[in-house]
């Protein structure tokens, strides 16, 4: 028999953290839940994707159209897509996505806490960005190319090659990655490019520079983290990187991007770099809040100006409270006023094989059908914000769930 259940405006996994329409400011956090070591990537159907370590089983991700305004969108994983050919009992940290080839390719690591050797970089492709990654393998063990604490991914193409830096504390590499992405190359071997310092290496290239941008200090030490952003930059990929007196990251010398506030602990391990519609440059990173330090590494959203020397800065190098917000749609001279509105539905399998989660905008009722493949109507039901419905399917292959309201309607392909 099926079941329903109607969720309410406390779902434990649906955050709506301000409004959807426009905002000419915001305040941080943005996204009140702990999602530490965020990555984004602005998908092809003009949403914002963020994916997080996995305080939420199996990689969370969560999505916006204005990177203010953010909801959950899924799991990169599922219990029986979840990758375990390495690290059977560690945790999935430090997702990095990225999109190449047409598909949405997901690195990431597994790790037990403090077991430095024993642990590696993996990764997995989607053909969507909310979920479904599949054929999740290794890449490579800290045990099996010598280098201590191989964590933190970070993939970047450049001059038509593929690349993977890597790294905690015990040393930043680089390596080159084969032509799909999916495999080291043949015969390479890692280049070491930065020191001990630092870990959650991100790079980003700008006016002929490379920008490294890692993480110093202890992260999760709530009020007594001392996690804070850093940065070094080359005209080279590989380096060498020097920081603001040319001194080498090799030797450990960086110069500061972000220090913590009274408001906020241990900032630190930073997305890649996004641009509104304006052309104004974001980035988000976790932190802890000094009033709330229970709530874990929140997300945070800070402007990145490109200042002397042209040199990332954050303004007062602390994070901001409340500013002005990212320009999208016609607060950026688009025409398309709704740019700014993620109204749609979301259908997502649960954790629960033959489960799904319905979910609408803020606030609104709609209506459910589960339908053939052919588009014989087999079952409907009604809901408002999320219903999670176990529809005992007992025919396996493809069926159809429609949904309808206010909004207008989605109709989302699923199998059982």
């Amino acid at each position: 028999m099926k079941r329903i259940l109607t969720i309410f405006a406390f779902l434990h996994f649906y955050i709506f953290t301000s409004n959807v329409v426009a905002q000419t400011t915001y305040s941080n956090p943005v996204i009140n839940r702990s999602l530490p070591d965020p990555t984004v990537i602005k998908a092809k159907d003009g949403y914002f994707y963020l994916y997080a370590t996995e305080d939420t089983h199996n990689v969370p991700i969560y999505r916006s159209k204005d990177l203010v305004t953010w909801r959950y969108a899924g799991t990169a994983f599922t219990d029986a897509t979840r990758p375990m050919d390495m690290v059977p009992n560690g945790a999935i940290w430090a997702p990095d996505i990225n999109y190449f080839d047409g598909h949405y390719v997901l690195y990431y690591s597994k790790s037990e806490w403090g077991k430095t050797w024993e642990n590696g970089i993996g990764v997995a492709v989607s053909d969507r960005p909310n979920g479904s990654f599949k054929n999740a393998h290794k890449l490579f063990l800290s045990s099996e190319i010598s280098i201590e604490n191989c964590i933190d991914p970070f993939f970047i193409e450049d001059d038509g090659k593929k690349y993977l830096f890597f790294g905690s504390f015990h040393d930043i590499y680089g390596i080159e990655l084969s032509d799909d992405g999916l495999s080291l190359k043949e015969g390479a071997t890692p280049t070491k490019i930065a020191g001990g310092l630092i870990e959650a290496t991100m790079i980003v290239k700008h006016d002929g520079w490379y920008y490294l941008i890692g993480s110093a200090g202890s992260c999760c030490e709530g009020a007594n983290s001392t996690y804070r952003l850093v940065m070094t930059r080359s005209r080279n990929l590989f380096g060498p990187y020097v920081d603001r007196n040319g001194r080498t990251a090799v030797g450990d010398n960086f110069s500061p991007l972000l220090n913590k506030s009274g408001a906020v602990y241990g900032p630190g391990h930073c997305s890649e770099f996004v641009e509104d519609d304006a052309g104004q440059t974001w980035v988000l990173y976790h932190g802890f809040q000094a009033d709330n330090i229970d709530a874990g590494r929140v997300t945070y959203l800070d402007r990145i100006n490109w200042g002397t020397g042209g040199w990332p800065t954050i303004q007062g190098m602390r994070p901001s409270t409340e500013a002005a917000a990212p320009l999208f749609g016609a607060e950026a001279g688009i025409t398309d006023v709704n740019a700014t509105a993620d109204d749609s539905y979301l259908v997502m399998p649960t954790q629960t094989p033959g489960m799904y989660r319905i979910e609408g905008p803020e606030g609104e009722s709609f209506s459910w059908q589960l339908l053939t493949a052919g588009g014989v109507a087999l079952q409907q039901g009604f809901g408002r914000h999320t219903v999670i419905v176990d529809f005992g399917i007992a025919t396996h292959g493809m069926y159809i769930i429609r949904v309808s309201g206010k909004s207008g309607s989605h109709s989302a392909k699923v199998s059982f």
